[in-house]
Formats: structure tokens, sequence, C-alpha cells
């Protein structure tokens, strides 16, 4: 049982890690697009997809890991989970703006 569960917490690190790596290059390149094409609208879903994803993956993903090797004490939980949250929401905020800005 140990075995199995070590494997799945090596899945649940490799797709965190994933993600935001992945998530980096998506708003990575819609930023080159922004560039290319002095888009308003790519600006902020560039800005928008690197908060939803990179950020907030890093700051939960660095908050858990910090947690679970007991470097911050286990009151911190909640804020690291608000912070999350927040990048994650203005991640999105970010994305419907750009889909509904007029340039």
């Amino acid at each position: 049982m140990v075995a199995i569960e070590t494997l799945m917490n090596w899945l649940i690190t490799a797709l965190a890690f994933g993600s935001t790596v992945l998530g980096g290059y998506v708003g990575y390149q819609a930023y080159r697009g922004y560039r290319r094409h002095n888009s308003r609208a790519m600006q902020y879903l560039s800005v928008g997809l690197f908060c939803l994803t990179a950020v907030a993956f890093v700051v939960a993903f660095t908050g858990s890991v910090l947690l679970r090797q007991d470097l911050l004490s286990s009151q911190f939980q909640q804020p690291l989970t608000l912070v999350t949250r927040a990048f994650q929401f203005v991640g999105v905020l970010f994305i419907a703006y750009s889909l509904h800005s007029r340039e």
C-alpha cells in the first residue's frame, strides 16, 4: 500500500508541475500574440492565463510543500489557500475582460 501512495504522490506532483509549466507556456504564447499584434485583449488574456495557471499553481504547490515539511505552521494554510484562490479569481477576471473588451 505504501508503494501505491508514493506513486500517487509522485503523479500528483508531476501533474501540478506539468500544469504550471504548460500554463506558463500558454500565457507566454498569448503575450507573444499581444506583442505581435499590439492587441490589448491578448495582453489581458496573457495576464489572466498566467495568473490562473502558473502563479496560482506555484503558490499552491510551494505552500503545500512548506506545510508538509513543517517549515510553515498550519495556521498559514488558510491564508495560502486565500492567496491561491485570489490569483485564480484575478486570472479568470482578466480572461473574461479580454473576451469582452473592444479595441
